[in-house]
């Protein structure tokens, strides 16, 4: 073993970390920017636009991340959720006919979503008729049956409020 002077990164002079600078030998401050000024001195056709675009991308960059710092750092304060409201004596009939309108317009908006969505796959390529052409028919058997137990509670509730003596008057439960 060596003796306490000699061994490895020991002892007061680091002999190898002196010799070692920050930039390599031919490359320094000075000459990096004689270098630089030379470029910019010379007549090329390719400079200006270059120039104009490395610094256009550098301030994209520093752009997104000030924007990107500015995102969802803020509370949100006073968001107002509407709520819709009802009228506490509907029917059972006008429930049910008001969930098929509301099933009808969700249908409607989701046919409407998948024709943007199909647009966007025709753009890249994708093939997506014959999964659409499956998802479609599952679709509208899954609305048939539903549309079915729709009616069928709506046959059931008109026909409940038919039976039903009207009470004039008389607290209802």
């Amino acid at each position: 073993m060596a003796s306490g002077n000699s061994a490895f990164a020991s002892g007061p002079a680091f002999p190898y970390i002196g010799a070692m600078a920050i930039l390599p030998r031919p490359v320094s401050p000075k000459s990096a920017m004689s270098d630089l000024w030379s470029y910019f001195r010379e007549n090329r056709p390719h400079k200006w636009p270059l120039l104009g675009l490395s610094v256009a991308i550098t301030w994209v960059i520093i752009w997104t991340f000030i924007v990107d710092a500015n995102t969802n750092t803020m509370p949100t304060r006073n968001q107002i959720f509407y709520v819709q409201s009802w009228d506490t004596n509907r029917t059972d009939a006008a429930i049910i006919l008001q969930q098929k309108i509301d099933l009808a317009k969700r249908e409607a908006a989701i046919q409407k979503r998948q024709r943007e969505m199909q647009g966007v796959a025709d753009i890249f390529g994708i093939d997506w008729k014959k999964d659409e052409a499956r998802n479609t028919a599952r679709r509208k058997e899954a609305l048939k049956q539903i549309n079915a137990q729709l009616d069928q509670r709506l046959a059931k509730a008109e026909a409940t409020e038919k039976s039903a003596p009207t009470q004039s008057g008389a607290a209802q439960p």
